[in-house]
């Protein structure tokens, strides 16, 4: 009703010269009650299961940076509207002055972090993969060119699901490898992730860790870990002729896999800098390199992998798995996964058919 009348009001002044201005204000979730009361909660909404939940990677996040927050009192965490979604809520009870909710202007998240930085101050950026897209250009020239000392934490990276297209993260590391001065690690469980944003957090310069969507391992992390060092990789299995570079969580997906077909299995750790002596190693001791990942295959981990062997002058049959070059449909995370090859099945077919 509001907006047929002001529409309404809007076509007896057309006869108005100059340009006309219609601003409707709306509230989210009006009419129904729940919604009204919690906008943040019912911003979107998914059935929940009735077992019990291992932690998210989100939750992850969270955790680290409340025990963050307590051990550094320059911390404060910047947020482009997302604070219940990128797991701030508690933090922000908690610090209320050393929380930030810019509202949807990730453009302006990512100047706002760097002047801070450049004021003894250490943000933390809490950001999902898509919405860093819009923010490039201030990444690149208020950020990483002057090398400014801030974590990015990038949740929602690689496929998302429900959310659809627009939400994927399918190109945060294609678009953020190529930029100088960029540290990019993927965790592969809910422990590397602690780890990791620890391990970042800590580190003199811009380093972002990337995460997806949902649960880990565990139903609890092991904030114990402790063994990042800077571009390093973990051997899994050794096993032969074949060796499979997995990049982030879709590394237990190749699990099963490097177990029927005897292959070796690494955890890569960091998309950069990549462990460029490890691949070197392992193109020597093989005879198909695979790299998997949960982003675009191109300019992804994969193409750093080629890059590496192009570079020594290393000829290995190579083989590189990842979201297709297309735009991936609504779905499950499981039938997105499936749909891009990066199911347990699909990514054994495809070795077979390239090993000979």
């Amino acid at each position: 009703h509001c907006i047929s009348s002001a529409a309404s009001d809007v076509y007896k002044r057309q006869s108005l010269s100059g340009p006309q201005f219609l601003h409707i204000a709306t509230k989210k979730g009006f009419g129904f009650s729940p919604a009204e009361s919690d906008p943040n909660k019912f911003h979107g909404i998914s059935k929940k299961s009735t077992s019990t939940e291992n932690i998210t990677y989100t939750e992850v996040f969270s955790s680290w940076l409340l025990d963050a927050a307590k051990k550094n009192k320059q911390l404060c965490a910047i947020t482009p509207a997302m604070a219940d979604g990128s797991g701030l809520t508690k933090f922000a009870k908690k610090y209320p002055k050393r929380f930030f909710d810019v509202g949807i202007a990730e453009q302006h998240a990512l100047t706002f972090a760097a002047g801070l930085a450049s004021n003894k101050i250490k943000p933390v950026v809490a950001i999902y993969s898509s919405f860093l897209q819009r923010g490039y250009d201030q990444f690149i020239h208020d950020v990483a060119l002057q090398n400014i000392p801030m974590l990015f934490a990038i949740d929602r990276a690689g496929i998302v699901g429900a959310d659809g297209p627009t939400h994927s993260g399918n190109f945060d590391i294609s678009f953020l490898r190529c930029i100088p001065n960029v540290i990019l690690m993927a965790p592969s469980n809910e422990n590397e992730c602690y780890a990791m944003l620890e391990y970042g957090y800590k580190y003199n310069g811009v380093c972002a860790v990337r995460y997806p969507r949902g649960s880990g391992m565990s139903k609890k992390v092991n904030k114990n870990l402790g063994d990042i060092k800077l571009g390093k990789s973990k051997t899994l299995f050794s096993g032969k002729k074949i060796v499979i570079l997995a990049f982030g969580p879709i590394l237990n997906t190749c699990i099963d896999v490097a177990n029927d077909l005897n292959a070796t299995l690494i955890d890569m750790r960091f998309i950069k800098p990549i462990d460029e002596t490890a691949i070197i190693k392992l193109a020597k001791t093989h005879k198909l390199i695979v790299t998997v990942e949960d982003n675009t295959i191109h300019g992804g981990a994969g193409s750093a992998v080629l890059e590496i062997l192009s570079k020594n002058k290393i000829v290995i049959p190579t083989l590189t798995l990842g979201i297709p070059d297309k735009f991936v449909n609504h779905g499950s995370q499981d039938e997105i996964y499936k749909e891009c090859g990066l199911d347990k099945n699909s990514i054994k077919k495809k070795i077979v058919m390239n090993f000979k």
